[in-house]
C-alpha cells in the first residue's frame, strides 16, 4: 500500500473511496426494478465497507483517510409480491423484487456527491494558498 504523505494523498483516497460509493449506488439504482422467481436470487443492495487508514507517522501528523475495505450486500429481504400469471412467478404464484430503497439510495447518492466536492475544494484550495505562497516569494 502506498504511503500517506500530506493532503493530497487524503483527499484522493477519500475522493476513490465516494467514487466506488457512487458506483454502487449506480448499481443498486440500476437494478432497483428487478423480478427473481426465488428470494435467494432476489438483488441485495450493495453498500461499501470504509475503514480509516492512518499515516505511519500518525502520532506526529494526525494524518488518517478513509479507504475502501469491501463491499457486502444487505440483508433487506426482497419484497414478496403475488404475480401467479408473470413468467417468473414461483409455485405458489410469488414473485420477489429487488431489495433496493430507491429513496434510500437517493439519499446516499446526495451524501457521496458532498463528501466528494468537500474533498475536491480541499485540493482546490490548497493549490490556491501554494500559488499565493510562490508568489509571495517573487
Amino acid at each position: 500500500m502506498a504511503r500517506i504523505e500530506n493532503i493530497f494523498d487524503v483527499a484522493g483516497r477519500a475522493m476513490s473511496a465516494q467514487l466506488v460509493r457512487m458506483n454502487t449506488i449506480a448499481s443498486n439504482l440500476a437494478n432497483a426494478g428487478n423480478i427473481s422467481g426465488e428470494e435467494d436470487t432476489a438483488y441485495r443492495a450493495m453498500k461499501p465497507i470504509f475503514e480509516t487508514t492512518y499515516a505511519a507517522n500518525v502520532k506526529e501528523t494526525g494524518i488518517s483517510t478513509t479507504e475502501v475495505a469491501g463491499i457486502t450486500r444487505t440483508d433487506r429481504r426482497p419484497e414478496r409480491t403475488y404475480m401467479p400469471n408473470h413468467p417468473l412467478a414461483d409455485e405458489d404464484g410469488f414473485v420477489y423484487a429487488a431489495a433496493v430503497s430507491v429513496e434510500e439510495e437517493f439519499v446516499e447518492m446526495l451524501e457521496a456527491k458532498r463528501q466528494y466536492q468537500n474533498n475536491v475544494e480541499v485540493v482546490t484550495t490548497l493549490r490556491a494558498l501554494m500559488m499565493r505562497t510562490i508568489n509571495m516569494g517573487k
